[in-house]
């Protein structure tokens, strides 16, 4: 008897199992997340990052070599032009100029020499051709005469060269003396400092840097490097808004101020330098600080928009390479549609709609299909009799 209620139960399981398999479960309708068509501003952007700098630095050197003596002004420090910020020792200068000094008197008593031996020539000619014409004197001794008066021109034409060049050997000294006090040559701020007290400085080759001055830092500029495929969409006048890790919760604006054509080829890529100038009136923004930029391109109002994940979108029932033409899919009756478009500028997440066949304001359009989550199967509890 138990055997055939256990041989019972055993064919009831089967046939349970094997009507399950039967008839056809019923399939549970896709789920998909939609989002709005909306009617609105759209902005188009170009991102680049770039570093502030002053609009106009100027670099301060020396024309002569030397030591540091003194020096007036520090980091910070505000100049005005002419101002004196620092000296170079002028012991060997004074002594230059002396020296010079002395060269160039001594050129002038020269001169004044070669003149009265001129003078005395050329009297000295005058009175032999006369004798000569008496015949006093001999041709020779008239030819010695006039030799005489020559070198004697020929002389103090010399004597005025040694004077002129003296003149010039003295008054090199004395701009050497000039140049050994540095003047700013503009206003501004000292932001960068080179040199100590002690330090000697050599203008042999090229002008040493004292100082660095910046003329006005209430308005700065950011030179930002702007990929090539971006840059069709730049325009001077064009407003900007960027941000520094100085101040992360602070948005700070600017213009477009040039687009330089020079291009700039790092590791195969090509940018193009663009100039936005920056107003800093409070002095927050500081040269050197990195700029995470933004450049409004385009801004259209009253558009009508979809969300970009929406043109990406393509429903599992369509094979690949089926969406050769834009198209979104409005969920309507909780199935897809299909709505071709013609779009425009991209911005925020969104993408313009130029042109569409009977899209709509509140439409919702579909970004992504859902997939159900499949339960883990249950395991097995233990068999009968353990």
């Amino acid at each position: 008897m138990m055997k055939k209620l256990v041989l019972g139960a055993l064919v009831l399981v089967a046939a349970v199992l094997l009507a399950g398999l039967l008839v056809p479960r019923r399939q549970k309708p896709p789920r998909f997340r939609t989002e709005k068509v909306l009617r609105g501003e759209l902005v188009s952007t170009v991102s680049a990052t770039g570093t502030l700098a002053a609009v106009v630095t100027v670099q301060v050197g020396t024309q002569v070599s030397g030591t540091i003596k003194e020096l007036l002004v520090d980091f910070n420090s505000t100049v005005k032009a002419g101002q004196v910020i620092a000296r170079i020792d002028p012991a060997l200068f004074n002594a230059k100029v002396k020296e010079t000094l002395g060269n160039y008197q001594s050129a002038l008593a020269n001169r004044d020499k070669a003149a009265a031996d001129l003078a005395d020539a050329r009297k000295n000619l005058e009175r032999s051709r006369q004798l000569f014409d008496e015949g006093i004197i001999s041709r020779a001794d008239l030819d010695t005469a006039e030799t005489r008066f020559q070198v004697a021109t020929a002389a103090l034409a010399a004597a005025e060269s040694a004077v002129t060049q003296n003149l010039g050997q003295h008054e090199q000294a004395q701009t050497n003396l000039q140049y050994a006090t540095i003047t700013s040559p503009s206003n501004g701020i000292v932001i960068s400092r080179n040199v100590d007290v002690g330090q000697t400085v050599a203008a042999s080759f090229m002008t040493p840097t004292l100082f660095t001055i910046a003329q006005d830092l209430t308005k700065m500029e950011i030179q930002t490097s702007v990929d090539e495929a971006d840059i069709s969409k730049v325009r001077v006048g064009q407003p900007v808004t960027f941000t520094v890790d100085a101040y992360p919760t602070q948005t700070f604006g600017g213009t477009v101020a040039q687009i330089r054509k020079a291009p700039i080829l790092t590791q195969n890529v090509v940018t193009y330098v663009v100039i936005v100038s920056v107003e800093n009136k409070d002095l927050k923004l500081m040269p050197g600080m990195t700029a995470d930029v933004t450049i409004e391109a385009v801004r259209l109002r009253d558009v009508l928009k979809v969300p970009s994940a929406s043109l990406r979108f393509k429903p599992e029932t369509e094979g690949a390479g089926a969406r050769s033409a834009e198209k979104v899919y409005a969920l309507r009756a909780g199935a897809p549609v299909p709505i071709p478009v013609k779009t425009g500028i991209t911005g925020d997440g969104y993408v313009e709609v130029v042109s569409s066949e009977g899209l709509l304001e509140n439409d919702e359009v579909i970004v992504e299909q859902l997939v159900e989550k499949k339960s883990a199967p249950k395991a097995a509890g233990p068999g009968p009799g353990l």
